[in-house]
């Protein structure tokens, strides 16, 4: 058992190590709230692409997949500016266009619908074109959006140095 002087200096180490550190105010109502406001725009987006392309249950829902992979492209975009950019944005910035705005925009909830409507419309073939393509899709859309930023952000970066 360490003795009173030896335990006070190993408390001050921690004390000094930690002491560095920009301690993050605990997260009270801001997030979800702000998660709640983007998500409610998301969803509000997302409804008038349904809207504007509607279709009848078991055909193929053109609007969902529009959405799902638009987003994703978007997500892709977002994640490389939040993440990989020098500055540090604030810290409602991702949850409120990641979670929320992105979030409340993609739909793969309504995918599963689709699927399920779909297969109970005797249509199984597309059901999993369906299925797989979204899927494809999606992952394809973040992986563009985030190469297409980075390359942009390059882009912008060697023509800044050289003027």
């Amino acid at each position: 058992m360490p003795r009173p002087r030896e335990r006070l200096a190993a408390d001050s180490g921690v004390a000094e190590a930690t002491a560095g550190r920009r301690r993050r105010p605990k997260a009270g109502l801001d997030v979800p709230l702000v998660i709640a406001a983007g998500g409610a725009l998301g969803a509000v987006a997302r409804y008038g692409i349904a809207l504007w392309v509607p279709h009848v249950p078991g055909a193929f829902p053109w609007a969902t997949i529009a959405a799902n992979v638009s987003g994703c492209l978007v997500i892709g975009v977002l994640m490389v500016l939040l993440t990989e950019l020098g500055g540090r944005p604030h810290r409602l910035v991702r949850p409120f266009l990641g979670v929320g705005v992105l979030g409340g925009f993609t739909t793969f909830s309504t995918y599963t619908v689709d699927i399920h409507q779909m297969l109970q419309a005797g249509a199984p073939h597309t059901a999993l074109v369906y299925l797989f393509a979204t899927l494809a899709a999606a992952l394809v859309a973040v992986e563009v959006g985030m190469a297409t930023t980075r390359l942009a952000v390059r882009s912008a970066a060697r023509k800044g140095s050289d003027r």
